[in-house]
């Protein structure tokens, strides 16, 4: 996290960000095993203002904005079947992490809007 004390560093940070010279780096635990340790994942994704939600859909699709995030498995604990993620974030759409992971069938645990539901443990039960 990074927070700006003054409204000269505010300005400096949100140019930064407009030029992409800030990572932007996510720890994540998703259901299952990726088959992958390492991977990027390209999507279109289209934001439905109605219902707060987006979906990945064709490319060409008028509103849709190109999606790209780097994934590599850190942890996979087979007892449990999930999987810690590091994301490297390029783009930043809508729900970008969460609609992208849960395309490909590993919704980030716990995800009620877009992932399994009715699954809870806490935290010390998971095992990662």
């Amino acid at each position: 996290m990074v927070f700006a004390k003054t409204s000269k560093a505010a300005k400096r940070l949100s140019e930064q960000v407009r030029e992409r010279q800030i990572k932007k780096e996510y720890l994540v635990v998703v259901d299952g095993k990726l088959e992958n340790k390492k991977g990027v994942l390209e999507d279109y994704l289209l934001k439905n203002e109605k219902n707060n939600m987006s979906k990945v859909v064709q490319e060409g699709r008028k509103g849709a904005k190109l999606a790209k995030l780097e994934y590599e498995v850190l942890k996979y604990n087979e007892e449990i079947n999930l999987s810690v993620l590091k994301i490297l974030l390029h783009t930043g759409r809508h729900h970008q992490i969460r609609v992208q992971l849960s395309n490909i069938n590993h919704s980030i645990y716990g995800d009620q809007k877009y992932g399994t539901r009715g699954r809870r443990k806490t935290n010390s039960t998971l095992g990662i």
